[in-house]
């Protein structure tokens, strides 16, 4: 798989990331064992995996994987703090499933606490990339400055990164604090970031890492003849979202993907990947898979090139108003 230098920075990652978002919930353990491993043996080396992720159940599953089955040698670990899971306490009564939010804080306090349980729990001295989570108008935009540069200089962070940040809360933090990275929701059906964030991440040479490329599994094509029943679309927890961006755009956007996928002897979901891994700034794109099946064809993406045409042509389909 093919490296690429994130930003004006040194780093190196491939330009498929592994996402660990699904690990513990519908992804289990054997099954995130089979992806990581056949995701080092094809090149990548990119895993974004976060303590908020399923309750801090999928950065323990990437723990107990470390080193037994991958050397962390081959890995370019990216994690975040600034975002902790937090239950509500369930109320008096029959037991049901209670929410978790999501508790902010960057502090300080707060995101050295996080950081120090990361690397504890993950039984390594240090992250490649270790993203402030969320913009927290309650702490002094220095202090988390200067945070990012202590674990920096204490060898515990490689580079600084930002995710969840519009492009003025990044051009405010790039500009007093080096930054590697900025993670950022980027796909064909989610192109707000070409308005200003990745011109600001451009500007201050930080590398885009675009997330949720296949805008929830719409861009695979799956939800063109209903909504499948194993699908996020059919998942209580995830189903009105998903619902809520099957418009008349997305038909149409969708409805090319699958003609240009035809044409090209492969599927959507490459082409897809494809379109946005060849934007402008784009260092890496982070891609979640339940299944083997599901990543083998996530991996197929990395050896298509999109004709000049074909790009073209999903440019100005995607291009209306979001």
């Amino acid at each position: 798989m093919e490296q690429r230098t994130v930003g004006r920075s040194g780093l190196r990652v491939s330009r498929i990331g592994l996402a660990t978002h699904t690990w513990g919930s519908h992804t289990d353990a054997d099954e995130a064992a089979v992806q990581l491993v056949a995701f080092v043996e094809a090149g990548g080396t990119l895993v974004d995996t976060s303590p908020a992720y399923v309750g801090g159940g999928a950065q323990r599953i990437l723990a107990e994987l470390l080193g037994d089955l991958v050397s962390r040698d081959d890995l370019v670990l990216s994690g975040c703090a600034g975002v902790a899971p937090r239950v509500l306490p369930a109320p008096a009564g029959p037991a049901v499933p209670q929410p978790t939010h999501a508790a902010v804080d960057t502090s300080r306090r707060a995101l050295l606490r996080q950081l120090d349980r990361t690397l504890l729990e993950l039984g390594t001295d240090h992250l490649d990339i270790w993203n402030v989570a969320v913009w927290d108008p309650r702490t002094p935009l220095d202090e988390v400055a200067a945070t990012l540069q202590q674990v920096v200089q204490a060898g515990k962070v490689r580079y600084a990164g930002v995710r969840g940040f519009n492009a003025w809360q990044l051009a405010s933090l790039a500009s007093v604090v080096p930054l590697g990275a900025a993670q950022t929701s980027y796909s064909l059906l989610a192109r707000g970031a070409e308005t200003d964030f990745v011109p600001a991440a451009l500007h201050h040479g930080v590398g885009v890492i675009a997330s949720a490329p296949l805008a929830g599994g719409i861009l695979t094509g799956k939800y063109r003849d209903g909504v499948p029943a194993d699908s996020r679309g059919a998942d209580e927890a995830t189903a009105a979202e998903i619902r809520s961006r099957l418009d008349e755009r997305a038909t149409r956007v969708v409805d090319a993907l699958v003609t240009a996928a035809d044409g090209l002897g492969t599927s959507p979901l490459a082409v897809a990947l494809a379109w946005i891994r060849d934007r402008p700034g784009v260092a890496s794109m982070i891609v979640g898979a339940r299944d083997i099946g599901q990543l083998t064809g996530v991996l197929a993406a990395e050896t298509l090139e999109l004709p000049r045409a074909i790009a073209a042509a999903l440019d100005d389909v995607s291009s209306s108003t979001e």
